[in-house]
């Protein structure tokens, strides 16, 4: 009892004081008895641990062995440098590679492919070439078998959205994605990514569906003149994707420094090495197209991107986390729940990636299947937690201010809902700042709460950067659809003589279009211009190869400003002369 006592008065105590019965902060006085008080006086929540001196033994072993704040200090720098020096050792992997004819591997990202959208090749293909006599190895990061079309694509007779594109099964159509599709050949895999070579094979009949390593390919049924072949590359050595190993190491880290330290102020330490993490491994931005490396990129993202974070992290500290975790010795519960919570959301990706909705705005809701129901879903749950949460700032006596506060958050969403040429797009950074006041308290709920919060802002800032909370609707659209005016086909001329040859004829265009495209089998074959002169678009004139047996699909668009809008639905083209036409657009 004795070395027990004279242990206590060893703790400083502005650091290290822990009290027995875990009383409750001293009780305001009341001077008036408003309506949210109802006769009671404010209390200060406290989370009393549970077996307490389980909890406190980590805090009490670092005192007995390091009694000063000075060798603490110490131990926290070195920590902190073997941290970064690991954490640096791991991403080493990421260095420029070569293939064993001395060429360096590129890196690929998971949407990366060798054709591009719609028109964006060119006639023919022009911007896309060469499409055969071409190799090269590559090398895909983990986690691409999720990546998902987020708007919907046509591929020959069919409309695709929401799975990986990926169409054929070796040879691969020259638009699918290289990583998934290398994923579904067995050359890499989703939990490691790896390497493989890729060489163009040119044009190709007849791209067969597939399901193979939990991807489904998309069968194309007539020609496309780019393909490639993926084959394992053995003349180097891959170094894997090291994501899962810093995860496991930032992890370890940050969950013994929750353990064993009880000052609030380390929420800086934890938050610099999540967004780290992220950053450069769960959820990496994308880097530049074909590079040999990624880690210039990332290093000057996470640069640009940390600073105003840290800065967004001094106000959040002031207002919000120090409330909940100065006088906090509950070190298993802390580190369980809040820094669990912090984990769980900067891993969103991971954690979260399940829920269909892959962006929250009224265009996705509406497109992606199930994103409604699991909306209402989130919405019922967020009114639980905000009701669970009113409770206790009533019974801290801090309802009105709060109340307050987030009538501001609503009217200035009123505001922005409102202005004219600009939609309102609440990104989860935005969320995460949002409700993260409404955390501002020492209980166990709110400890899980303020963590998730913590980690969506840190995941949505490393990832995306601190994009704007109102975009135009250009920016929203992305590759989707614009609505646009559709070109009305007549029904074409059709002569079978050595070949199969089809005119093509449109009623006149509406005013404000300035061309005409036709898109076969997705890849662009005629653009003309009204300005050129009647002779250049009155009509499209298609020949098909001699004795080739497969049907053809064709779009049509107008074009406007030097873009393409909306191609109509395919049009099919049988082997033996026939017709069929969709009214629709895509």
């Amino acid at each position: 009892a004795a070395s027990a006592q004279e242990e206590a008065r060893l703790l400083p105590t502005d650091e290290f004081e822990i009290e027995d019965d875990y009383t409750t902060y001293p009780k305001p006085s009341v001077t008036s008895r408003s309506w949210y008080h109802l006769s009671r006086t404010p209390v200060t929540q406290q989370i009393k641990p549970f077996f307490p001196s389980v909890q406190e033994a980590p805090v009490r072993l670092l005192h007995r062995l390091l009694p000063k704040r000075n060798h603490k200090l110490g131990l926290l720098i070195g920590y902190l440098a073997l941290y970064t020096a690991l954490f640096i050792l791991l991403l080493l992997a990421e260095l420029p590679l070569q293939d064993g004819e001395g060429q360096h591997v590129i890196n690929l990202d998971c949407v990366d492919t060798l054709w591009r959208r719609k028109n964006e090749c060119g006639l023919d293909g022009i911007d896309c070439r060469p499409f055969t006599n071409t190799t090269f190895a590559f090398r895909c990061p983990a986690d691409c078998a999720g990546v998902q079309l987020l708007n919907p694509r046509v591929i020959g007779p069919i409309e695709v959205n929401y799975r990986p594109l990926v169409v054929g099964d070796n040879p691969y159509r020259a638009d699918s994605f290289v990583c998934a599709s290398a994923i579904h050949a067995g050359i890499i895999t989703d939990a490691m990514g790896g390497c493989g070579r890729l060489s163009m094979t040119g044009s190709y009949d007849a791209f067969p569906s597939t399901r193979k390593n939990g991807i489904e390919s998309i069968e194309f049924d007539s020609h496309f003149p780019s393909s490639f072949k993926l084959l394992a590359d053995t003349s180097f050595q891959c170094k894997q994707d090291p994501r899962m190993k810093l995860l496991l190491l930032s992890l370890l880290f940050t969950s013994c420094l929750s353990i064993f330290s009880t000052e609030s102020w380390h929420f800086f330490t934890i938050f610099t090495m999540i967004f780290a993490q992220v950053a450069f491994a769960s959820d990496p931005p994308s880097a530049s197209y074909r590079n040999v490396t990624v880690l210039p990129d990332h290093m000057s993202m996470f640069a640009k991107r940390l600073l105003p974070g840290l800065f967004c992290a001094v106000v959040i500290y002031w207002t919000v986390v120090k409330r909940t975790l100065d006088g906090l010795y509950a070190q298993f519960e802390k580190t369980l729940l809040w820094l669990g919570g912090f984990w769980l959301g900067a891993l969103s990706n991971y954690t979260f990636g399940w829920l269909p909705i892959s962006r929250l705005n009224a265009h996705d809701l509406e497109q992606q299947p199930g994103a409604k129901v699991a909306l209402a879903a989130i919405i019922a749950v967020l009114v639980l937690v905000i009701s669970q949460q009113i409770y206790y700032f009533w019974l801290e006596g801090r309802l009105l201010p709060y109340l307050g506060l987030y009538g501001l958050f609503l009217l200035g969403i009123f505001v922005c809902l409102v202005l004219p040429g600009v939609l309102l797009r609440i990104h989860h950074y935005i969320l995460g700042l949002l409700l993260l006041p409404g955390t501002s308290m020492q209980t166990r709920p709110s400890l899980l709460y303020q963590g998730l919060l913590l980690g969506f802002f840190v995941n949505g800032v490393a990832r995306w950067d601190f994009d704007s909370i109102l975009q135009t609707a250009d920016v929203l659209r992305a590759d989707a659809k614009f609505d646009s005016v559709l070109p009305v086909v007549l029904e074409p001329v059709i002569a079978i003589v050595d070949r199969l040859t089809v005119s093509f004829f449109w009623e006149t265009p509406p005013a404000g279009v300035q061309g005409f495209s036709a898109l076969v089998n997705d890849v662009e074959r005629y653009r003309a211009f009204f300005a050129d002169g009647a002779g250049a678009t009155s009509h499209f004139n298609w020949t098909q190869a001699p004795d080739m047996g497969l049907s053809e699909y064709v779009r049509f668009a107008y074009v406007r400003g030097g873009r393409t809008l909306d191609y109509t639905k395919p049009g099919t083209l049988f082997p033996n002369g026939t017709w069929v036409m969709n009214e629709s657009s895509t």
